[in-house]
Formats: C-alpha cells, structure tokens, sequence
C-alpha cells in the first residue's frame, strides 16, 4: 500500500481545465496536491462537492480562526482515529499556531493542550457531536453563547465538525493515506 493513496483501484477521470489549475495552485501554495483531493478525483462531480464544502468550511467568512476550525478537524479527527486527517490538520495546527508541541497535543489529547476559555467549550461540543448527537441540548448551546460564539459561530462549529466526521469515516471506509510531506511540516 505504500504509493496508493487508498485501497481502491479507481482510475482518475478526465480532469477538467479548472480542477487542473485547482490542484496547480495547491501544488504552488502548498507544494503537494492533498492526497485527499487525487483520493477523490476518480469523479469530478464528487471532488467539487467536497472542494466547494471543505473551502467554505474552512477558508470562508467565519466568526472562527483558522487554527480554530482546523483545532475542530483535530479533536473530531482524534475522537475517530482517523491517520489521514491527524497528520494533514495536525500540520495545519503546528502551522497556524506556531507551536509544534501544542499541535502534537491536539492529535494527542487536545484536553491536555494548554486551551482557551474560548476553545475549550468549542472543542467539547464538536466531540460531544462525534460521539453523543443525539446528547446535544440547549445547555451545550448556551456554553458555547457564554464563551463569546454568535449563533452563527455554533452554525460553524457544527458543519465543520460535521463535515470531518463524514471526511473522516470516508478515509478510514478507503484506508486513505496522508501525503509524507505532512510528517515534517511545522516542525
């Protein structure tokens, strides 16, 4: 399994001429194209479903950080084990932080992570929505309104933590595998 990306043969399709310049770009701004994104390219339609979702998500208007949206990705991405999203958004994390160790404590444990008044109860309730859905109550909510996070904010954490949970049982259905290159990052 070492060069495959996942356990699937599934042959890459047709790219067209902008999800060509899309992966150009990460290779330009990243230096590598996400496995994730060559994981999906086997169908276009599925790629931009998934590129659209992870870029609003994550790159758009939010009333959270990026390190805060990516400090969701690691926590739910912990909860379920995922190899492919810890190595990819622990980088992330070591990255935006500037704190290697902080961001190896995220994938570690993120509640023995040196964390904020304002991340601690964010990061609860994302894992609370990775392990316990059906447990999430107006009390969950108002923890959340009391650390400062609009309701819009509890719309973000919730659709990112969401979407990791899909993101990561997806990865771990195709043993997904993360680019090396994530192993040094932000070191």
């Amino acid at each position: 399994m070492k060069d495959k990306i996942t356990a699937l043969d599934l042959a890459p399709a047709e790219l067209s001429e902008a999800t060509k310049a899309y992966f150009a770009k990460c290779e330009e701004k990243l230096g590598l194209v996400p496995n994730v994104l060559l994981a999906y390219a086997f169908d276009e339609t599925k790629l931009r479903a998934f590129t659209d979702m992870y870029n609003d998500l994550m790159l758009g208007q939010s009333g959270l950080s990026k390190l805060e949206r990516e400090m969701i990705a690691v926590a739910v991405s912990s909860i379920n084990h995922c190899y492919y999203c810890l190595a990819a958004h622990g980088a992330a994390v070591r990255q935006l932080s500037g704190d290697p160790a902080f961001g190896e404590m995220m994938v570690m444990n993120f509640r023995a992570a040196d964390l904020s008044a304002r991340q601690k109860p964010m990061l609860e309730f994302a894992v609370k929505l990775t392990e316990q859905p059906d447990k999430i109550v107006e009390a969950d909510r108002a923890a959340l309104r009391e650390a400062g996070f609009s309701d819009r904010d509890i719309w973000d954490i919730a659709s990112t933590a969401a979407f990791f949970n899909m993101s990561n049982r997806v990865a771990a259905a195709v043993d997904m595998r993360p680019n090396d290159e994530y192993h040094a990052m932000a070191r």
